[in-house]
């Protein structure tokens, strides 16, 4: 994703664009999971059907973002929507476009 980049916060990696954080992955509940941005209402969506895979994050999930569980055979291609998703919602409008018509 254009512009993204890793850089290690509160003992894990967070991605990042323009220094805004759009993806945490966190170790430290005994899961690996990634943390993202969810547009409004998605969070409800995605726990609601999939509470083994999804979850509401600490310190961040009152703003909307969802934990995806990515220790125990995740779909991938579900957890890079997740991700693209919340990139394309904090990047400048002209660094999104490009992944929000992918």
């Amino acid at each position: 994703m254009p512009e993204a980049a890793e850089k290690k916060a509160w003992g894990d990696p967070t991605y990042r664009v323009r220094n805004k954080i759009f993806a945490m992955e966190k170790r430290g509940d005994g899961r690996i999971s990634v943390w993202c941005k969810a547009p409004p209402g998605s969070q409800e969506i995605l726990v609601g059907s999939g509470p083994e895979t999804f979850f509401v994050p600490p310190y961040v999930g009152h703003k909307g973002w969802v934990g995806v569980r990515i220790d125990d055979e995740p779909d991938w291609a579900e957890v890079e929507t997740v991700i693209r998703r919340s990139y394309v919602l904090i990047a400048p409008k002209k660094l999104a476009a490009p992944i929000a018509g992918a």
